[in-house]
């Protein structure tokens, strides 16, 4: 059974066309059996009502008041008298041996007849009727029974139908209020109207799945946030207390193993505020989409990686394709603190994986499908092999350099679904490098005012 919906319709038209059936056979044996027994009193009636000066002529002829309708119920009289010589036999019609008194059924001439025999002082009467009559009368009175059954029946397949899907609505409201959740909701499911007590079990079941799955995700995620917190302190404590060290001369090291240790730190402290992120970024909801620029966005964080790219030598700059004027500002409807999130961690692996005099582009781009953040560097790229895995967590490439913890990618892939976007990772067709692009951002029709926006940034 693959549809609860098909399962009841085919079985209820199903049983219904069997119970119409049936109530048409009963209703046809009915009227047979009726009809029979209209006949026989017909048959005897006829025979106990014959003038001993009968007339073949008015008989076949049915002219005679008393026998009216004698021709067209194709009835047989043959009257033998006494000495058992046949003196009378209708006209037109095959002639039949007597069958004896009583009501009696013999195949004849082709046909099965119903006769009635009766002997009087002075003859024996017989008077019989092919039964093919009886039956046309059987289905025609039939008809006329079945027939407002034939009319009620499309009416009754409406009704079950009607009565079908209203009967299984809830569950379709189920399965569509599932599928518009968000996938980072885990809000127990609510009936606005009364629930059936047949889907009570299931929304019970799933609610305490959902409470479940919130409670391990909330433990998951406070324990992330806990880890990340708690180390990022106590490195950066370490790391400043390496420094005055140094400085006061207490640690004596060559330069190469204390750039190993400052390495290693940044790295960690790195890691940790990553996984902070992740964990932030884990326990977001849709209440914090709102419109916001990702020109003042870009722009900001373009200015504030300045220096690193200016450190290695690296051309960072923003691009503007088919803005609508000069003063467009890319209006999103986004969480300002997720997309500023992405565009950190897009920016500085493009920074960190590109080379010495290298080139970094964000360029913003308004799109058929919305607006397109895109990151390309003039890197080493990534093999072809790995492309496919470079925004799982953790994930680092074979060769990779720099201090990445492999969650860069893994968050901004993250953001980009919360925000309903697509993230591609894709080497440079025309030279070596990244392409990533978020694709999908949703353009919001109005336009903020640009300190709204700085405000909100920094804020």
């Amino acid at each position: 059974m693959t549809s609860i919906r098909r399962w009841l319709l085919g079985w209820l038209i199903f049983g219904l066309a069997i119970a119409c059936l049936v109530a048409g056979f009963g209703i046809f044996s009915a009227a047979r059996l009726e009809a029979g027994e209209l006949f026989d009193y017909e048959l005897r009636t006829v025979a106990l009502s014959l003038p001993h000066n009968i007339g073949a002529d008015a008989v076949a002829q049915g002219r005679d008041p008393e026998l009216h309708g004698i021709a067209d119920d194709r009835l047989v009289i043959d009257i033998w008298d006494r000495s058992g010589r046949l003196i009378y036999h209708s006209p037109h019609e095959p002639a039949l041996p007597r069958f004896g008194e009583g009501f009696k059924s013999a195949e004849r001439e082709g046909y099965r007849w119903r006769a009635f025999g009766i002997a009087q002082p002075e003859r024996f009467v017989q008077v019989a009727q092919p039964y093919f009559i009886r039956d046309d009368l059987a289905i025609t009175l039939a008809l006329r029974t079945i027939w407002p059954l034939a009319l009620l029946i499309p009416a009754i397949v409406m009704i079950v139908l009607l009565v079908v899907a209203r009967g299984l609505s809830p569950v379709r409201w189920l399965s569509q209020s599932l599928a518009a959740r968000s996938p980072e909701s885990l809000d127990p499911i609510t009936f606005t109207k009364p629930m059936p007590d047949e889907l009570r079990p299931l929304v019970d079941a799933l609610n305490d799945l959902l409470m479940r799955l919130n409670e391990a995700s909330q433990a998951q995620r406070s324990f992330v946030a806990d880890a990340a917190h708690e180390l990022r302190t106590p490195l950066a404590a370490l790391k400043l207390q390496i420094q005055g060290a140094v400085s006061e001369g207490s640690l004596q090291v060559d330069g190469a193993t204390l750039a190993k240790i400052d390495g290693r730190l940044n790295r960690i402290i790195h890691l940790a505020q990553q996984l902070l992120s992740m964990a932030r970024e884990d326990a977001a909801r849709e209440a914090a989409i709102a419109p916001m620029s990702l020109r003042t966005l870009c722009e900001l964080r373009v200015s504030d990686f300045s220096l690193l790219a200016e450190a290695k030598s690296i051309d960072l700059g923003l691009e503007l394709e088919n803005a609508q004027g000069e003063a467009d500002a890319f209006t999103v409807m986004g969480d300002t603190h997720a997309l500023a999130v992405l565009v950190n961690n897009l920016i500085d692996n493009a920074i960190r994986h590109t080379p010495k005099g290298g080139r970094v582009d964000v360029t913003l781009r308004r799109e058929t499908a919305g607006i397109a953040l895109t990151v390309i560097d003039s890197g080493p790229g990534i093999a072809e092999s790995e492309i496919d895995r470079v925004c799982d967590r953790f994930y680092r490439c074979v060769g990779a350099s720099g201090q990445g913890s492999g969650l860069g990618l893994a968050i901004a892939q993250r953001v980009a679904q919360r925000h309903h976007a697509t993230l591609d990772v894709t080497n440079r067709k025309d030279a070596s490098g990244l392409i990533v692009a978020v694709r999908g951002l949703r353009a919001a029709a109005a336009q903020m005012r640009t300190k709204d926006i700085v405000s909100g940034i920094h804020a």
